[in-house]
C-alpha cells in the first residue's frame, strides 16, 4: 500500500501543491496565471459536466493511441468493456453498493467512460457507450453480462465481438459444454504470475456446424484456467466458454488468445487506480468531482502506458520530479 502522503499526492490538494511547486514558466505553458487553490480546484471539478470531460479525455487518448503507421493494418484491435465501482461514490444504490462506471478500454487506455445511474444496471449502458466509438476493425470483448442478443446485433453492425458465455445463455452454454473438445488440439498456452498467484491458461478454438446458438457467432472458445495461490498453494481449475464473430481467417487462435488476455489485463488497470492512485481512499465526494478525478487518473495512466512505462508508480514519481518530461507527455514544449 502506498504511504499516506503518497495517497494525498493523487488527490485535489496534491494537485494544487504540485501546481505551487511548478515553475512559473511551466505554468505559463499550460495557461495558468497562478497556482489554483485546492478549494477552487475542488469547486471546479465538482461542477464539470462528467460526460463532456470523459468524451474529451477519451477522444484525446484514442487519437494518441492510434499509430499512423498502422492505419493500413488488417489485424483486429481489442476494445474491452469492463466496469469499476468506487467505494467513495457519493450516490449509492438502494442495496448500498456504489454505482459502477462503465469503461471502454483500448489496451490500458480508457477511451470512453460513463457512470451508471444508481437505480440502473450496466446492460442498458452498453449500446450508448459503444456508439461513441468507430468499431470498424475492432473486437469488443466483454464478460457474460453482455452476452445479449441485442448487444451482438449492435456490435456486428460495425465491428466484431468475443463474449463470455455463462448461465444467462443456458442453451448456448449447454451447446458449448457438449462440443468434442477432447478432439480439438491445444492451440495456445500462456503462463503468468502476479497479484499473489500463478496462472496457466490453455485455449482451444473450433468452428461449429451447422452453427452456434447465438447471432453471428462463428467460433467457439474453450479456456482452461489453472490458478495457484502463492500464499496458500491451493490450486483451482476453471473452464471458461466464449463465442466470437470473426472467422478463422480474420482471427487466428493466437490472436483470439491475445484478445482474451488483453481483456483480463484490464484488471491491472483497476489495480493501479485502487493501489497506486488510491482511488478508493479518496475523500473527494462533492458533485461530479469523484468522476472527474477518475477521468484524470485514466488520462494519466493511458499517457504513461502509451510511452512505454510498465511500472506506473515509478512513472508517477518520475514525472512528479520532472515537470519538463510531464509536459512532453501532453505534447507541450518543454
Amino acid at each position: 500500500m502506498p504511504a499516506r502522503g503518497a495517497r494525498r499526492r493523487h488527490h485535489v490538494a496534491g494537485i494544487a501543491r504540485y501546481a505551487i511547486d511548478t515553475s512559473p514558466e511551466a505554468r505559463a505553458r499550460i495557461g495558468l496565471r497562478r497556482p489554483p487553490r485546492a478549494t477552487t480546484l475542488g469547486r471546479l471539478l465538482s461542477r464539470l459536466d462528467g460526460d463532456a470531460l470523459d468524451d474529451a479525455a477519451g477522444a484525446w487518448l484514442a487519437r494518441h493511441a492510434s499509430d499512423p503507421a498502422d492505419e493500413g493494418a488488417v489485424e483486429l484491435v481489442g476494445v474491452a468493456v469492463d466496469g469499476k465501482s468506487s467505494t467513495r461514490q457519493p450516490h449509492r444504490r438502494e442495496d448500498g453498493r456504489p454505482p459502477p462506471r462503465r469503461l471502454l478500454h483500448e489496451g490500458q487506455a480508457v477511451v470512453c467512460q460513463r457512470q451508471i445511474a444508481a437505480k440502473s444496471t450496466e446492460i442498458p449502458a452498453f449500446a450508448p457507450l459503444s456508439e461513441r466509438l468507430d468499431l470498424r476493425g475492432c473486437v469488443i470483448t466483454a464478460d457474460a453480462m453482455h452476452t445479449q442478443i441485442g448487444h451482438a446485433e449492435h456490435v456486428i453492425a460495425g465491428g466484431q465481438y468475443i463474449l463470455v458465455v455463462k448461465g444467462n445463455q443456458k442453451k448456448l452454454r449447454r451447446q458449448l459444454r457438449h462440443l468434442p473438445w477432447r478432439e480439438v488440439l491445444l492451440q495456445d498456452r500462456a503462463r503468468e504470475q502476479g497479484h499473489g498467484r500463478r496462472e496457466i491458461r490453455r485455449l482451444k478454438v473450433c468452428t461449429v456446424q451447422p452453427g452456434l446458438l447465438f447471432p453471428h457467432a462463428v467460433q467457439a472458445i474453450d479456456v482452461k484456467r489453472r490458478r495457484t495461490s502463492r500464499t496458500t498453494n491451493q490450486t483451482t481449475v476453471k473452464t471458461i466458454f466464449a463465442v466470437t464473430s470473426p472467422t478463422p481467417e480474420q482471427a487466428t487462435p493466437d490472436r483470439i488468445a491475445e484478445l482474451i488476455r488483453g481483456h483480463w489485463q484490464v484488471e491491472a488497470l483497476h489495480h493501479v487506480r485502487d493501489v497506486t492512485f488510491a482511488e478508493d481512499a479518496s475523500r473527494v465526494r462533492t458533485g461530479t468531482a469523484p468522476r472527474a478525478m477518475a477521468t484524470l487518473r485514466n488520462l494519466a495512466i493511458g499517457l504513461i502506458r502509451q510511452v512505454g512505462w510498465a511500472n506506473i508508480a515509478a512513472a508517477t514519481d518520475h514525472y512528479r520530479s520532472r515537470t519538463d518530461h510531464a509536459l512532453q507527455l501532453l505534447d507541450l514544449e518543454a
